[in-house]
């Protein structure tokens, strides 16, 4: 089961949306290297990744699956431990704080990220900052749940009791909660019917351009990274290849590796490759 989103509070980076308290700050990946195993049985999930998300800025992380993206995305919240290198928020090493409140997470899959025997109020709440009182905090629950286009009277329900695309704005509350500089969004709509996946892109494509926090957006589907990001990178067994504003990787792809994930994408009016017919 995916973990549930990490909410620890930290001291948050100066720049503070007025809005809902949400911060805006850099986040830096460097040199990351995340292996699993030991000894001659180990594997590199990571292998030495660079990657900047600058303050207010969105960036796609794209790949397969087994890129090692999804991993890379963890290690940014302290989810996998890393065998080398630096997670840093606006220059500061999170490594060496005990809580990594700045940078959140939200998950492919809703249901697993929410607790299900709590309230979805109770689970935001469970991520709103110490301080204040009941009334403060329930105030700050409604606020975010309003934020995401859920009803606060939804509160009292269980995850369950809610669809998959509400059970992901859910998710996206409890982080944005959390006041973080970052938030790493992995793999956010393809769990959800095609219905629903553009309202909840639409979503939180509008809230980072109000709130302002840096946003690294992990997906397979270029065309969902086209419409989002302003720079991307393109990951390959553990390694980022290409890294570069979203109009230059996507119209003058310089590596290989980009340029066959480029061409595997159909496009309107023109014929499956054959292998991917074969695969259909």
């Amino acid at each position: 089961m995916t973990s549930v989103s990490p909410v620890h509070s930290a001291d948050p980076p100066a720049a503070v949306s007025r809005t809902t308290g949400a911060t805006s700050g850099s986040l830096e990946l460097r040199h990351i290297t995340v292996r699993y195993g030991r000894g001659r049985g180990a594997v590199t999930a990571v292998d030495d990744a660079q990657l900047e998300v600058p303050a207010g800025s969105v960036v796609g992380l794209v790949g397969g699956s087994g890129s090692g993206k999804s991993t890379l995305g963890r290690a940014a919240v302290g989810l996998v431990p890393i065998a080398a290198g630096q997670v840093l928020v606006d220059g500061v090493d999170m490594g060496r704080r005990p809580r990594r409140g700045p940078v959140q997470m939200v998950f492919q899959d809703p249901f697993a990220s929410l607790d299900p025997r709590m309230t979805i109020g109770a689970s935001v709440a469970e991520a709103v900052p110490r301080g204040g009182d009941r009334a403060q905090r329930a105030s700050e629950v409604a606020r975010h749940l309003d934020l995401v286009g859920i009803d606060p009277g939804m509160g009292s329900r269980l995850p369950h009791a809610l669809s998959g695309g509400q059970r992901q704005r859910v998710a996206l509350a409890r982080a944005l909660a959390a006041r973080p500089a970052v938030l790493v969004a992995d793999e956010i709509t393809s769990a959800l019917d095609v219905s629903v996946q553009g309202a909840v892109l639409n979503l939180v494509r509008d809230l980072q351009r109000e709130l302002g926090f840096a946003l690294l957006f992990i997906s397979h589907n270029l065309a969902v990274v086209r419409y989002i990001a302003d720079r991307i990178a393109v990951m390959d067994h553990g390694v980022i290849v290409e890294n570069g504003l979203t109009t230059q990787v996507l119209e003058d792809p310089a590596h290989e590796y980009t340029r066959a994930l480029l061409s595997s994408v159909p496009r309107i009016g023109q014929p499956l490759p054959d292998a991917q017919v074969e695969a259909l």
